[in-house]
């Protein structure tokens, strides 16, 4: 069976999974970038690379619950309580994608903890 110039074929590009799941380290150095690179790679990728769809997926919910979370956590500061949201939330942000990309890398699932499904 030939392959026509007009049909995508998916690839394996575990490198550009492992690389999108450490685009979210970004919020630690611009504030948002960590948000929109893994979302502007999900949306171009998905329909090329095995898995990206779902990597995508997971990523983005992590991070609009993340997000979510850190809201509330800010609120809570007001009684003194937000802050430890705050420190937790800082190293589950910082902690999970380095694990998934190494969960990535040696073949693994990624699974992101806390995660609300927003994306399904």
């Amino acid at each position: 069976m030939e392959i026509l110039p007009t049909e995508k074929t998916l690839v394996e590009d575990k490198q550009l999974l492992v690389l999108t799941h450490l685009s979210q380290l970004l919020d630690f150095a611009t504030g948002i970038g960590g948000f929109i690179v893994p979302l502007v790679l999900w949306l171009t990728k998905k329909d090329e690379v095995i898995g990206m769809d779902k990597h995508g997926k997971a990523i983005l919910n992590f991070k609009i619950s993340m997000f979510i979370y850190f809201v509330i956590s800010a609120i809570l500061v007001i009684v003194l309580v937000g802050f430890i949201g705050l420190i937790i939330l800082g190293i589950l942000s910082f902690i999970y994608p380095i694990i998934n990309a190494i969960k990535v890398n040696n073949g693994e699932e990624p699974s992101y903890p806390f995660s609300i499904e927003f994306i399904k």
